[in-house]
């Protein structure tokens, strides 16, 4: 009886796991990060939030330290001025010390 339990599940078929292996150039987190800092840089360009701003530099720097070498850079070097100038016009319009979001 427990040698036909047996042959029943298939003891034989066992299939080890193979774990697949992601390249590191499908990772989209790079372009995640530069399409926040974008909208972070319009947000402080159109809003006057200096915060955001000041976050679009910072995710901006974060995407080009975790670029790929095959990115274009014309694109990385668009959101970095894009969050500089947001920087610049906040400060031009209110010179003030940034006030904490909280």
């Amino acid at each position: 009886m427990e040698g036909e339990v047996s042959k029943k599940k298939g003891a034989g078929t066992i299939h080890r796991y193979k774990p697949t292996q992601i390249s590191p150039s499908d990772d989209p987190t790079p372009e995640y990060i530069n399409l926040v800092s974008m909208i972070f840089s319009m947000c402080g360009l159109l809003l006057k939030i200096k915060w955001c701003a000041w976050a679009s530099v910072f995710g901006s720097l974060v995407g080009f330290a975790n670029s790929r070498v095959t990115e274009d850079g014309k694109q990385i070097m668009s959101s970095f001025m894009l969050s500089v100038s947001s920087v610049v016009m906040t400060y031009l319009t209110n010179p003030a010390p940034m006030n904490p979001p909280w």
